[in-house]
């Protein structure tokens, strides 16, 4: 390629020592995430502490929904990632100006529309989950406004993509940290001092998010490289919008059906007492924080493997993929023992009362003994995405995880009825899924470099200029 790695923000992805560069690339993307997490929580605790208890059980029932739209555009942006790590890697600069122009105006075209069915069927949607009565027009008002952000959303998940696949991970850490900060101070000013309660909090966050979203155009448009964005030509590329639609839709559906698949385990929690419910909804924060911290390593695992794709080296395209397994178990594994440790400190943050801190402390023994085992699922999706494959994966993970969830509450903890009965689904269908999903990754790691040659399958001089084409 013509252009160099000037940045000292930006990791070599092709070259180096993977172990050094992964953690190196994984690091930013580590901390983004837990500051997300940690900024959600804070608009949860900032309405529970300054509106009541009536505007937080408002805002936490609309979690679900959120987290259902929300994981549409995450996927969008998965397949971002992986189209412009692949062509960055094989140096096709022209691939790379298509897929960063033909994404900004799909990523920017699915979050208006799903801000638009955002705001008409959110309410229907939170009668159909048993929002409760009182907790309604709350709810009903916060995913009104929140999604009015869904643009701003579906750019900077855009911009996180293109970024990430050029081996930067530092900017959007930047744009996250400013972002946060106004998020939490916006939210302190509507709440506390004009009293706005749950529109508050929404209104937080939208603006916060509409301002990562600048930054992260400005940054495309000031770039001094092939992904640069120039609205002068700004145009759809209709191979490149299928590529896109290829990887991202199936990642952006799997996220969603997770959510659904969740509502069922909600279901069986809802079975026990008042306080193992709220000790539940106690711990789930844990999920998040140990997920999202390991999710930075899945993101490393696509970006890199696109790229020495694309590149042709097989040999670092394995290697990235068991030294970002190593990584993601790892510090899945050290961030369970921490929660494991210090579990009732961390359910103190949320509740005063030591009957939930006990009933929250019966999920999490469970869950820190299981959280890095989902490593060998997740990393394994997200390699066989940075090798070009997601419907298939997606496929794997819907019938593994999803479905056998619904059959495990309906049967094991149907017949049990017992706490542990119910969390052991967890490391059971991540068992099941991941080796699936393993199993699937040899097969399609054959088929893309056959052994005899140890290169990627030759290309004709059409497919070269399109490296997407072999996979119409």
């Amino acid at each position: 390629m013509a252009h160099t790695h000037t940045h000292s923000s930006t990791v070599n992805l092709r070259e180096g020592s993977l172990f050094k560069n992964i953690f190196l690339f994984g690091l930013p993307l580590m901390l983004s995430n837990l500051l997300q997490v940690l900024f959600n929580i804070s608009d949860v605790a900032v309405v529970g502490k300054f509106a009541g208890g009536e505007a937080l059980g408002s805002v936490g029932s609309t979690s679900i929904v959120v987290v259902l739209f929300t994981g549409l555009l995450i996927g969008l942006g998965t397949g971002v990632n992986a189209l412009a790590a692949r062509f960055i890697g094989s140096g096709n600069q022209k691939a790379v100006a298509e897929i960063s122009h033909t994404s900004f105006l799909t990523c920017l075209t699915a979050g208006i529309l799903l801000s638009i069915a955002g705001l008409v069927i959110s309410e229907p949607l939170l009668h159909l989950l048993g929002t409760k009565d009182e907790l309604l027009p709350g709810a009903v008002l916060y995913c009104r406004i929140y999604f009015l952000g869904m643009p701003a959303l579906a750019v900077y998940n855009y911009g996180n993509g293109i970024f990430s696949a050029d081996g930067n991970t530092k900017l959007s850490l930047f744009f996250l940290s400013a972002a946060g900060v106004v998020n939490v101070g916006l939210n302190l000013l509507f709440v506390i001092v004009f009293q706005m309660s749950v529109a508050g909090v929404a209104l937080g966050s939208i603006i916060s998010q509409y301002m990562s979203a600048i930054l992260v155009v400005i940054a495309l448009v000031r770039a001094d490289r092939p992904y640069k964005l120039r609205f002068t030509r700004m145009q759809l590329s209709r191979l490149q919008l299928r590529n896109l639609l290829r990887l991202g839709v199936p990642a952006g559906l799997q996220n969603a059906i997770f959510s659904l698949a969740n509502l069922f385990i909600q279901a069986g929690v809802n079975t026990f007492d008042t306080v193992m419910v709220e000790g539940n909804s106690a711990a789930l924060n844990a999920d998040s924080i140990v997920y999202d911290i390991m999710a930075a390593f899945y993101t490393a695992c696509t970006s890199f493997m696109s790229q020495n794709y694309g590149a042709g080296k097989k040999d670092r395209v394995l290697k990235s993929y068991f030294v970002c397994l190593f990584y993601s178990f790892a510090i899945g594994a050290a961030a369970s023992s921490l929660l494991l440790v210090f579990g009732r400190e961390f359910l103190s943050i949320f509740t005063s009362d030591p009957a939930i801190v006990e009933a929250g402390m019966k999920r999490m023994n469970i869950m820190c003994l299981s959280y890095a085992f989902s490593a060998f699922m997740d990393n394994t999706i997200a390699a066989n995405r940075g090798l070009n494959r997601t419907f298939l994966p997606t496929v794997i993970v819907i019938m593994g995880s999803c479905v056998m969830r619904i059959i495990w509450v309906y049967t094991v903890f149907a017949y049990f009825k017992t706490v542990p009965s119910l969390y052991l689904l967890y490391i059971f269908s991540w068992a099941i899924t991941a080796t699936a999903e393993i199993l699937y990754f040899i097969h399609v790691f054959r088929q893309t470099f056959p052994a005899q040659t140890g290169k990627a399958v030759r290309e004709t001089p059409q497919q070269k200029a399109h490296p997407m084409l072999k996979y119409q």
